[in-house]
């Protein structure tokens, strides 16, 4: 189901790529599937470039899912750019494997004039529902006002 934020949160990945060689290799095959205002929902199969030696999710890329989903949320609010990370935090709760698929669940707390708090939640998918958490975040994330 579209909706204008969808639109617009689909615009500005699609802005991204090519221009950001760390989502690029991580998140080329990332896939938005809603966004209202001030929420966007996303998913990833995992390959082997997600997982760490022991075969599992590697935290950079929960990290990175973090920092890149946060912005999209706050994109939700009309912004173009998604901003610059002032504080990430990630609680690294459970792990999924290469074929598995994640979901993504961001949310904009407050986007102010400059500054936008998020809230990410990471999840394994089971049965197409979600099931495990894998991680929690907070991100926090310097956005510069319109010129």
């Amino acid at each position: 189901m579209s909706s204008p934020e969808l639109d617009h949160v689909k615009g500005v990945w699609q802005r991204m790529q090519g221009n950001s060689p760390i989502y690029d290799f991580l998140l080329s095959d990332a896939e938005i599937m809603s966004a209202t205002k001030g929420s966007v929902s996303s998913r990833l199969t995992l390959s082997k470039n997600h997982v760490n030696s022991r075969g599992t999710l590697h935290g950079a890329v929960s990290a990175a899912l973090v920092d890149w989903s946060g912005g999209l949320a706050i994109c939700t609010h009309g912004v173009e750019k998604s901003g610059a990370s002032i504080d990430i935090h990630v609680t690294y709760i459970g792990t999924a494997q290469v074929g598995e698929t994640i979901e993504i669940e961001a949310l904009a707390n407050k986007v102010g004039r400059s500054v936008a708090f998020t809230t990410i939640r990471i999840c394994k998918l089971v049965n197409g529902k979600p099931g495990p958490l894998l991680a929690t975040a907070s991100h926090t994330k310097y956005i510069s006002p319109p010129k």
